[in-house]
């Protein structure tokens, strides 16, 4: 044991120094520090501290960001053996960017179904090269892998449940971080607070950050019969319709050995059990003999917080609604928000050097975060709003997926996190295609409701 005290302490805390990992971290991104223009006060006999409140992708990277920046970090998870439900979908440039191990990756999914509420099925895959694909990944597996790196470069990692934060009332006061370990509260005094406490952070709580919409994800790993399971060594399915989701999408997911099936909701929660019997029956031929080994649910946020940043507190991942609508992608953005806030705060900081504040954050993180994202969100929440609102729109949205050009489009953007080039006439026609989808989607639908169900049931 080792009692640590510090100058910006008003209480000692008492905690076990861990053990760093046995195995070996492939290099990471390198942290330049480069000086700011700040008139911030020099820190006199100590570095700056800061806390970081949630040990996911996003809370990972952030502290292994400050800690290797010069920051003195600690990084709080109360079950590190948890998983939350996820797809654990992430793309391929994240392999690289944040030098994820190939080992970590169960399945390499070169191959995607779209299925429509009448059973169109689309091949979403046909321009991926030889190269390319989708990782999927256990987020237990992720979420391990990066804390263990993160205490590497010299964070130390508390196994506990923050309670409560302090806010001060003045800017040179510590926040105090109140958390419980063994049934004991203890207190930590902190300059800085990342909450990447996810979807119902307590930290954004505490410094008022304003409401937002959360969708429900529900999700059963399913171990599959070993021919099943083939079937599913390269695929991934994606089901729309109104009998999985009002607003959302159904999935099949290839995991190491089984998969996960899942669905969400965010206009209509209370029925979530009934999307997800409505997306096995969808898929109940393909998954006939599975055993279900684990059931997960987990809010997921619909839009970033109002606030994001107050005082010399930042809010990253799902706590600050970094969920992309339509595709529901949180992984590796979260994981970059967290690494962007914590290279932002060494920067401002010069290093740990220095006390920041709220223009800091919001100059060095926030602003940078939303030149860079905040326009995918923004359309991604367009595309939601026009292809999920009723089965006649979600037909349009199957068949707009059947041309190569759109999936080119589609796989490049998300592949790699850059607009792919596009060309102006292929975009032209993509755009003249999308709005004949959906008319002529809409006119269907409007046909089919007019005939009898019982008389349409006899051509099923």
């Amino acid at each position: 044991m080792a009692a640590i005290t510090h100058s910006l302490h008003t209480s000692t805390v008492t905690f076990r120094i861990p053990t760093r990992p046995s195995y070996r971290f492939t290099p990471t991104h390198k942290l330049i520090i480069t000086a700011s223009s700040t008139s911030n006060k020099p820190i006199s006999g100590r570095r700056l501290i800061a806390a970081v409140i949630g040990g996911g992708p996003a809370g990972s990277s952030a502290a292994e960001a400050l800690a290797s920046g010069g920051v003195e970090t600690y990084l709080f998870e109360r079950s590190p053996s948890g998983a939350k439900p996820c797809g654990g979908a992430i793309p391929l440039c994240m392999l690289d960017e944040f030098s994820i191990p190939p080992e970590l990756v169960d399945r390499k999914v070169t191959h995607m179904k779209i299925i429509s509420p009448s059973n169109l099925t689309v091949d979403f895959g046909k321009t991926l090269k030889s190269h390319e694909y989708i990782s999927m990944l256990r987020r237990e597996v992720l979420d391990s892998y990066l804390r263990s790196r993160a205490e590497s470069k010299g964070v130390i990692l508390l196994k506990a449940l923050v309670t409560k934060l302090d806010v001060p009332t003045s800017p040179n006061q510590p926040y105090i971080i109140h958390y419980t370990v063994n049934n004991r509260i203890k207190y930590l005094p902190v300059d800085v607070v990342v909450g990447a406490d996810g979807a119902n952070s307590r930290v954004a709580k505490s410094i008022h950050a304003g409401d937002y919409a959360c969708a429900i994800a529900y999700q059963e790993r399913i171990k599959l019969p070993d021919d099943k399971m083939e079937y599913y060594q390269n695929l991934a399915e994606m089901y729309v319709g109104d009998d999985v989701s009002p607003d959302f999408y159904g999935w099949v997911f290839p995991k190491c050995d089984h998969v996960a099936v899942g669905t969400g909701t965010v206009c209509s929660k209370p029925n979530i059990k009934r999307y997800q019997q409505g997306i096995r029956s969808r898929v109940l031929p393909k998954i006939a003999g599975g055993k279900v080994i684990k059931v997960e649910a987990h809010p997921i946020p619909e839009h970033p917080r109002p606030v994001r940043v107050r005082g010399r507190v930042a809010l990253v991942g799902d706590a600050a609604g970094y969920v992309t609508k339509c595709s529901g992608e949180g992984i590796y953005f979260a994981a970059k928000s967290g690494r962007m806030c914590g290279e932002a705060i060494v920067k401002a900081s010069e290093g740990g050097h220095r006390m920041i504040g709220e223009s800091d954050l919001k100059r060095e993180y926030l602003k940078q975060w939303d030149s860079k994202y905040i326009t995918t969100f923004r359309f991604l929440d367009l595309l939601q709003h026009v292809f999920y609102g009723n089965n006649a729109a979600r037909e349009a949205l199957v068949e707009l997926c059947g041309d190569e050009y759109v999936q080119r489009m589609t796989f490049e953007s998300y592949l790699y996190k850059k607009l792919a080039n596009g060309n102006r006439w292929e975009d032209l026609k993509m755009v003249s295609g999308t709005i004949g989808s959906l008319i002529r989607c809409k006119l269907v639908g409007k046909e089919m409701e007019s005939f009898d169900k019982s008389v349409l049931a006899k051509f099923v």
